[in-house]
């Protein structure tokens, strides 16, 4: 093993160390892909974190310029092919290898930027904060899943990006706590520290189309990256279910989860589903 290998190898189990130490559910769903498909959505996720703590998180420091600093040596990675910040050094191959549009990564650091001063949105102004926050991630992955299969890619845009506008609202709903006591409010039918019955089943409504659309495109991605993706998929529509049975006040008060056990049985779930061919 050479020098650049070792360091290639430590940069892609720091994305992987990232990925489970923040999120079990999309853990679960990249160990269900098939093993070559798993290190680059670590990568990509180890990316998004990071830039998202920045923006949630470092409140005692100056976020600006830390996601400022974040972006610049994002694109020297990728123009340079090489960064000593292990998470940017993973992301960089990531993107190189699979081709990932700058447009993509464009994208998804202007919604980051957004969460540093904008609080509140129109229609207009969700839908591309969602864009860029959640959607654009989706087809970072599907880059990567349908490996240079452009028709493809083209086919299964519009539902990829369906699944990761449906994560985001669940996203929304279930941390609405936290991102009142920020001062964002992502939902333009909400006021800070408001949420009825009436604008819960709106959204809902709106979020339950999304993931009609989704799962359309899950059944026609390859079959290396199938049953990741809609473990993810079941885990979320769980998630949402709770969330569709918990009164608004409550949604309000406590940030909804699925427990470790119920993950694991949905787990099973799916991959009896998906073995019998009955996604």
């Amino acid at each position: 093993m050479t020098s650049i290998d070792l360091f290639n190898k430590v940069s892609i189990r720091t994305s992987r160390s990232v990925t489970r130490a923040y999120s079990t559910s999309f853990s679960l769903g990249i160990l269900c892909l098939k093993k070559e498909l798993r290190d680059p959505v670590y990568a990509l996720y180890g990316w998004v974190r990071f830039a998202d703590e920045i923006v949630d998180t470092f409140h005692e420091f100056d976020k600006k310029t830390l996601l400022e600093r974040f972006t610049t040596d994002t694109y020297l990675a990728i123009e340079e092919g090489i960064s000593l910040n292990p998470i940017l050094h993973a992301f960089q191959q990531t993107v190189r290898k699979y081709k990932i549009e700058k447009e993509l990564t464009d994208t998804f650091l202007r919604s980051m930027e957004w969460d540093l001063s904008k609080k509140e949105y129109d229609y207009e102004g969700m839908k591309q904060y969602i864009l860029g926050s959640a959607e654009v991630v989706g087809l970072m992955c599907l880059r990567i899943f349908c490996e240079g299969d452009e028709a493809l890619y083209q086919k299964l845009k519009p539902a990829a990006m369906s699944l990761g506008s449906a994560f985001q609202k669940v996203n929304f709903l279930r941390d609405l706590k936290a991102d009142f006591n920020m001062g964002r409010v992502y939902f333009p039918e909400l006021s800070l520290d408001t949420l009825t019955e009436e604008n819960k089943k709106m959204i809902e409504a709106s979020i339950q189309n999304d993931f009609d659309q989704a799962l359309i495109g899950i059944k026609g991605l390859p079959k290396a990256a199938r049953f990741g993706v809609y473990v993810a998929y079941v885990y979320y529509v769980s998630l949402f279910r709770k969330i569709q049975n918990t009164p608004s006040d409550q949604v309000l008060k406590q940030r909804i989860r699925v427990r470790n056990r119920q993950k694991l049985k949905l787990l099973a779930f799916s991959y009896v589903k998906h073995q019998l061919n009955l996604i």
